[in-house]
């Protein structure tokens, strides 16, 4: 991508960003996942990773994750075909509303963003860049190949992490210790409702 297309997409993103914002820019946005295991607060970052939160807060706000579910758990036992070893848990819309998937969009590298797949870390599931559209995963754990330059996809170029669990990460402990056949969880955790949490209402 040459310097002007970087910068157009910069300028695209920043003011999809602020749309999906109400008009402003947020440093941070809070959106708790209510699941039939528990409560799971992110606190995703509008600044550094602006398209891939809007693109998240699109569903959101659509109300596409509420039926949604936990669908797979990736665990140091569960993947024996992968020499990069990982341990997420991955989620995505409402499988009934599966039609209002996409459009994809642009791969937000951690080389770009500054962000990193620590424990905790929000980020987008993917197959090649500007493939993702709506599954995420949390990170439980650090997972560096995550991150640009990373081992765990084959192109190097590493997944979008654009946020962090603030509360909630002995859910998402609890989601990847249960029931699964290999990776997928059975039965899949329900996301109940996704929703956001208006700044007045945070401490």
């Amino acid at each position: 991508m040459t310097p002007h297309r970087i910068n157009l997409f910069c300028l695209v993103a920043l003011s999809f960003a602020t749309i999906a914002f109400g008009g402003e820019m947020s440093p941070t946005v809070h959106v708790v996942l209510t699941t039939d295991h528990g409560e799971i607060e992110l606190e995703l970052d509008a600044v550094r990773a602006p398209a891939t939160t809007a693109n998240y807060l699109r569903y959101v706000d659509r109300g596409c994750y509420n039926g949604g579910v936990f669908h797979r758990t990736v665990t140091p036992d569960n993947q024996p075909a992968n020499n990069v070893k990982i341990e997420v848990i991955q989620g995505g819309i409402n499988p009934a509303r599966t039609k209002e998937d996409g459009p994809a969009i642009i791969l937000e590298r951690t080389r770009d963003t500054g962000l990193r797949h620590v424990d905790g870390a929000i980020s987008m599931a993917r197959a090649g860049p500007d493939t993702a559209t709506s599954d995420f995963f949390i990170c439980v754990s650090d997972q560096p190949e995550l991150d640009f330059g990373g081992r765990r996809n084959p192109d190097g170029q590493g997944f979008a992490a654009f946020g962090r669990v603030v509360r909630g990460l002995d859910v998402v402990r609890a989601i990847q210790r249960a029931p699964a056949e290999g990776q997928k969880l059975t039965p899949a955790v329900l996301i109940i409702r996704a929703r956001r949490i208006p700044n007045k209402e945070l401490p």
